[in-house]
């Protein structure tokens, strides 16, 4: 049955499930909500960790040392029960290792561990892969949360994506679940996006490679939320016709193509782990301070 932790400080709270070690709410001590809190009617995520694989496999079936195994959209640590490895007030670490069921569709030996902390304002989500077994282990890793569109108190108010390098970077879509490999007309401009929903109405706004390592997310003269991205060079931009959310999804690896092959390591932009090795990936967070962009 899964459970959940609570961790806060003097400025947020935030409450993380054992379900695929997924959080449920951020809360600033002014009482503002800016996660989205995961009304199925759009979508019942609210912050799922993408794993082994980020996007969709061909037929939903990924191919390893020439072997099928199926393997749902976005893997499965997102639907696995965690185990707490370690809490206290301003953090708290999840694990997820191998176990009979993982290796019936990912045939390898590992350790996703997933931490949450704080620090004063900023909150930072990291994963850590640990490859225990003897050969090289192919995966992908993403992180998913859907913060709310509009932000508090800015109901009323345009909100746009400005990425710190100001690049321009290509656009690419999804096209039956898989990466379409051709390149649009980047919508940014000297790294400037003005949300509009009609963005996504070709579905998720991806961008492969030059986001960069850090963006602002936030309403015109309202307020903002500030990301930094660790070993995360990929991202994406979604969210569902007509729901109040957005989904800044920072990732590395196992995005499929269309017109590419299922086989695991065959994969674009796939992490390669070596026997006995870890890697580590996080994107960090800044909520605005009390009272700033308030209704």
């Amino acid at each position: 049955m899964s459970a959940s932790v609570q961790i806060g400080n003097e400025h947020l709270t935030v409450d993380i499930s054992s379900l695929g070690a997924e959080m449920q709410a951020i809360t600033s001590s002014d009482g503002r909500s800016w996660l989205w809190n995961g009304d199925a009617t759009f979508w019942g995520g609210r912050s799922p960790i993408l794993f082994p694989i980020v996007g969709k496999a061909p037929d939903d079936t990924i191919a390893i040392d020439g072997k099928a195994y199926p393997m749902a959209q976005h893997g499965f640590a997102r639907r696995s029960e965690f185990l707490l490895a370690a809490s206290a007030p301003t953090m708290c670490r999840y694990e997820l290792v191998a176990s009979e069921a993982t290796r019936s569709v990912y045939p390898f030996d590992f350790c996703l561990a997933v931490e949450h902390r704080l620090d004063g304002h900023t909150l930072t989500v990291a994963a850590e892969v640990s490859n225990r077994d003897d050969k090289a282990m192919p995966f992908g890793i993403g992180f998913h949360p859907a913060f709310l569109w509009p932000l508090p108190g800015a109901a009323e108010r345009s909100h746009g994506i400005t990425l710190d390098n100001g690049a321009e970077p290509p656009l690419v879509r999804v096209r039956g679940g898989l990466l379409d490999p051709t390149a649009l007309p980047s919508p940014f401009q000297a790294g400037r996006l003005q949300l509009d929903p009609a963005m996504f109405d070709a579905d998720a706004m991806i961008f492969p490679d030059g986001a960069g390592t850090g963006l602002a997310y936030g309403a015109d003269d309202g307020p903002s939320l500030q990301f930094h991205f660790d070993n995360l060079p990929n991202l994406a931009l979604w969210t569902k016709p007509g729901a109040p959310f957005l989904c800044i999804e920072p990732w590395h690896g196992m995005a499929a193509r269309a017109d590419g092959s299922n086989a695991l390591d065959e994969r674009p932009y796939t992490v390669m782990l070596e026997p006995g090795t870890m890697e580590r990936f996080a994107f960090s967070v800044e909520i605005p301070p009390e009272g700033q962009g308030a209704a």
